[in-house]
């Protein structure tokens, strides 16, 4: 199987079940903020976000302007949201608990209509 289509279906996936989730428990992205003070969890999640982010750019870092560089853009976006809570954590946890919840149901809602076209590029659900 092609990386970008592995990339395609893993991210199309993640982003529509990450989608459904915080939709019918909202109250989930208050406590991810709420957790967010907590080092343990902090230190973690940092770890996880670099270690994905450097997977997906080391697998797939094709800079075309295709559905390709959304899953690049990805990538880098949770290398650098991973070494900025590493790194700078009280910085980083201000700038996001500063993001008002609505508008994270903005982000999120267009997270799925990324994830929604990942899944109709690596399925081919509907040709256009």
């Amino acid at each position: 199987m092609d990386n970008s289509i592995f990339f395609a279906k893993f991210w199309g996936w993640y982003l529509l079940i990450f989608f459904f989730i915080l939709s019918v428990n909202p109250k989930r992205i208050k406590q991810i903020f709420d957790d967010l003070n907590d080092q343990k969890f902090l230190i973690l999640t940092a770890f996880i976000a670099i270690v994905i982010g450097l997977l997906n750019i080391i697998f797939h870092n094709i800079w075309e302007p295709s559905y390709k560089l959304i899953i690049t853009l990805i990538g880098w976006t949770s290398l650098f949201i991973g070494i900025a809570l590493f790194a700078l954590p009280k910085q980083t946890v201000s700038f996001l608990v500063l993001t008002n919840i609505k508008l994270v149901q903005v982000i999120y809602t267009l997270l799925f209509l990324v994830g929604i076209y990942l899944l109709n590029i690596a399925y081919s659900i509907v040709l256009f």
